[in-house]
């Protein structure tokens, strides 16, 4: 193994071994900046947890940011075969996502840009940004303490543990969901149930709303371009009672604002007609429901000129480069930074049979084959490279 390859997997198994959860990345952004210094690049906090750092090439140009996310997950880590020397010492909390290899890839950028900047003309900004597993997440705060300023572009990457090493995943667009969060309250009128006449079940409201829900957006909007499901349902605490009130909780994820509100406007419209249908004479004002939905991270949409002349550079480094990858229903805040500047998201696989390598991200058994690290930085470093040398044809 090279040095530098070296370097940059011990970095990447120092971060497993001390996972932090969201906006308590302390540690964490200690150790960033801790080898930052060591490598001569100056750099602050940002966003209380995170880092920001930037390097300059020897005469003015253009300014590309590369982030990576910093935050673990909270989960047990699992003893495996393979992560004994540096399995999570910090219980309960796991890097169960790549996080501490994106990392390790973005600081093995850093360091290679640092020993380039001579030859480079403008400024790489590396964002190590906290709170991404989090809604409302960390970057914002990263946008809001002026993290994009005079920042031309951006690219960063996810590493997936259900794709197989080394291929690379990106499509112009639409590439990552918004997320979405609804809360279902509905008020019925409790009573016996031997006297059913007497009671307005909110229980057989809810059934029917969670019955015919899905049935009536799958008729609205293709199954290819949501998701949508039912996480919890809370209502009674007696037997043979009816409850006053029932609480069901889902989220649904789509890839376009305009499928989000024909979603929502579908549940109103459901709510509205079991109002209607279950309203008994002589009982005012029930049943009736509250909905609120909050609205998570949006859909995050790849600057088509630039994933076009990003994809072009990388096809002719790797092998395995699909620039017209389907679209992914997980979702990311990194959309934030996307609807401030031009820019790129990419996913790059670890999936390897052979070395047992085959847990998806957030299991508590997840792990990446390290051969990923290096791809990562040839990626990353290839991209931001050749931007600073022909900015035009990544914008025009």
């Amino acid at each position: 193994m090279l040095l530098f390859e070296k370097w940059v997997r011990d970095i990447r198994r120092e971060f497993h071994r001390n996972p932090e959860l969201s906006f308590h990345e302390y540690g964490t952004q200690e150790l960033i900046m801790s080898i930052l210094g060591e490598l001569g690049i100056e750099c602050r906090k940002i966003a209380d947890t995170g880092v920001i750092a930037e390097v300059r090439g020897r005469c003015p140009g253009p300014c590309i940011a590369i982030r990576s996310d910093i935050d673990a997950l909270s989960a047990h880590e699992s003893l495996t075969e393979l992560n004994e020397d540096y399995i999570s010492r910090n219980p309960g909390v796991m890097h169960a996502c790549g996080h501490d290899g994106h990392m390790a890839i973005v600081l093995g950028v850093a360091r290679l840009i640092r020993e380039k900047r001579n030859d480079l003309c403008g400024t790489v900004r590396f964002i190590f940004q906290p709170a991404e597993e989090v809604p409302p997440g960390g970057a914002i705060r990263v946008i809001e303490e002026g993290g994009l300023e005079d920042v031309d572009a951006i690219i960063g990457l996810h590493i997936f543990g259900d794709v197989e090493l080394g291929d690379i995943n990106i499509r112009a667009g639409p590439f990552m969901a918004n997320s979405n969060r609804f809360t279902v309250k509905i008020f019925g009128k409790g009573g016996h149930h031997s006297t059913p006449d007497m009671c307005i079940d909110p229980i057989m409201i809810a059934s029917e709303f969670i019955s015919s829900l899905k049935k009536s957006v799958s008729k609205k909007v293709s199954a290819s371009d949501h998701v949508l499901g039912f996480g919890t349902i809370h209502a009674g605490k007696q037997f043979n009672r009816s409850p006053d009130e029932i609480e069901v909780v889902g989220s649904f994820r789509t890839f376009d604002d305009a499928d989000t509100e024909i979603i929502e406007g579908t549940m109103r419209s459901i709510l509205d007609s079991l109002m209607v249908s279950y309203s008994m004479e002589g009982i005012v004002g029930l049943p009736s429901y509250d909905l609120d939905i909050l609205h998570g991270y949006p859909v995050l949409f790849n600057d088509p000129v630039f994933t076009e002349k990003a994809s072009k550079l990388l096809k002719a480094k790797f092998t395995t480069v699909d620039s017209h990858a389907e679209a992914i229903f997980g979702a990311e805040d990194f959309a934030y930074y996307l609807q401030e500047v031009p820019g790129m998201y990419a996913v790059i696989g670890t999936r390897n049979v052979e070395k047992g390598i085959v847990e998806g991200n957030h299991s508590s058994s997840f792990d990446i084959d390290e051969d990923v690290l290096a791809m990562g930085v040839e990626l990353l470093y290839s991209i931001a490279v050749d931007f600073l040398r022909d900015p035009g044809a990544y914008l025009e």
